[in-house]
C-alpha cells in the first residue's frame, strides 16, 4: 500500500481539473472495472450511476477479509475494510482515467484523512483499489498531475491499495440514494454531490 501526499496548491474548481495525461485504452471494448473508496458508498454510488458509459455500480467492501466483510462489523472501524464502489463501465464511452477525474473532483474530498465530513474512521478513507499495474500507474500519474496543477489547498491523502478482493455489500445498500431521496443523510450529503456533477459536467451524464 502506498500513499501520495501532495503539497498544497491554489485549489481548482471541478471544471478546471485536468484530463488524465495517461489513461487505459478501450482495447476491444470489453467491459472494464474500477474500485474506489471515497467515504459512504451511498454517496459515491449516487454520483457514478449518473455517468454516461457506466454500466452498473455496486456498493461493497475492500481491504479486509471475507470474515469481517459485513456492514455492522466494518462500521466499528476495527477491520481493514473501506466502504467502496465497484464500477463496471464501457471503455468506449468513458475511461478509467475519466472516472478518476470525477473521483477527485466530484465524488469526495481526497484531502480528508480517514473520514468524509462527519463520517469518521478508516472505513471511510480515500483510496484507489487498483486491479493491476496499469490501473496503479494511471492513478499515480493522475495524482502527479493534480499536484502540478495545485488542485487542492490541502494535501491529498488518498491511498493506492492493491485490490485483493471485492465483497458485495448487503442488498439493502444497493441503489440506496435512488430509493431513498428524502432520507436526511442522502438529501444533505449524497444529492449535493450529484448536483455538483450535473453542474460541472453535464456532458458526462447519461441521456
Amino acid at each position: 500500500m502506498t500513499s501520495c501526499p501532495i503539497p498544497t496548491g491554489r485549489g481548482l474548481k471541478p471544471a478546471e481539473f485536468p484530463d488524465p495525461a495517461r489513461d487505459i485504452a478501450a482495447g476491444d471494448g470489453a467491459v472494464q472495472t474500477a474500485v474506489f473508496a471515497g467515504g459512504c458508498f451511498w454517496c459515491t454510488e449516487a454520483v457514478y450511476t449518473q455517468v454516461d458509459g457506466v454500466i452498473d455500480v455496486m456498493s461493497g467492501y475492500a481491504g479486509g477479509t471475507a470474515q469481517t466483510a459485513d456492514y455492522r462489523t466494518v462500521c466499528t472501524g476495527a477491520t481493514d475494510h473501506a466502504e467502496v464502489i465497484r464500477i463496471r463501465f464501457d471503455p468506449r464511452r468513458t475511461s478509467y482515467g475519466q472516472l478518476l477525474k470525477l473521483f477527485f473532483s466530484i465524488a469526495h474530498d481526497p484531502t480528508q484523512l480517514n473520514r468524509q465530513g462527519n463520517d469518521v474512521g478508516r472505513q471511510y478513507r480515500s483510496a484507489v483499489f487498483y486491479a493491476d499495474a496499469e490501473q496503479q500507474e494511471v492513478a499515480v500519474a493522475y495524482i502527479a498531475q493534480l499536484e502540478a496543477a495545485g488542485a487542492f489547498t490541502s494535501p491529498i491523502v488518498t491511498t493506492l491499495e492493491k485490490l485483493d478482493a471485492f465483497f458485495e455489500a448487503e442488498a439493502y445498500h444497493h441503489d440506496y440514494a435512488a430509493r431513498n431521496p428524502g432520507q436526511p443523510y442522502i438529501a444533505h450529503v449524497a444529492l449535493p454531490k450529484v448536483d455538483k456533477l450535473r453542474t460541472y459536467f453535464p456532458d458526462r451524464l447519461k441521456q
